[in-house]
């Protein structure tokens, strides 16, 4: 099933163009295709070019030309292509980056790493649908309502694949960890 699942080309020239006859939307086809066939645990990863979504320079003209546009046709795309598959509730889709980025642009018109504030999107597998949790100030600068710890996002996603975030595990020197510090966010959920 998985060897199947791995040619795309056996999907709809429809579907295929709808998740973007780029890299990232294929991959984003293929993973659902994996999805479909059983794989339980797929990852994409998306960095077109060079920097991929680090835009230290032409934030603006680099966001608008290729980012944006073809994160939202993609990831538009799978979310409605696991829900009319009747796969989206028993699929978690979890989208991020590795940091946000300044409120302030730099001078090569880029803004630049900036762990304070950033995005994460959760759809499915237990998400409770359209669900808005937490806003930024009017710069992005800082979370203002609801803010979310990365602790608390680990605790959310291992709640909903049915694991314990207090379960505890050993490290290298044999001392109880926790497999999360955080609280799973409780009002995201289904």
């Amino acid at each position: 099933q998985t060897k199947r699942a791995i040619d795309i080309t056996q999907e709809d020239a429809k579907v295929r163009d709808r998740y973007g006859r780029t890299t990232y939307g294929q991959s984003v086809l293929l993973a659902r295709r994996l999805v479909e066939a059983g794989v339980r645990f797929v990852t994409v990863y998306y960095s077109p070019g060079i920097g991929g979504w680090d835009t230290h320079k032409d934030n603006f003209k680099t966001l608008g030309s290729s980012r944006l546009p073809q994160t939202d046709q993609t990831v538009s795309a799978l979310i409605e292509d696991l829900d009319a598959r009747g796969l989206l509730d028993e699929t978690l889709v979890f989208w991020t980056g590795d940091f946000g980025r300044t409120p302030k642009i730099n001078k090569d018109a880029g803004r630049d790493h900036w762990p304070q504030c950033y995005t994460v999107l959760l759809a499915g597998g237990g998400i409770r649908r359209g669900t808005v949790h937490g806003s930024s100030d009017s710069s992005g600068a800082y979370p203002k309502d609801n803010p979310v710890r990365p602790d608390d996002l680990s605790a959310t996603l291992f709640t909903l694949l049915g694991l314990d975030p207090t379960t505890e595990m050993r490290d290298q020197l044999n001392r109880p960890v926790p497999i999360s510090y955080g609280q799973a966010i409780g009002s995201i959920m289904s």
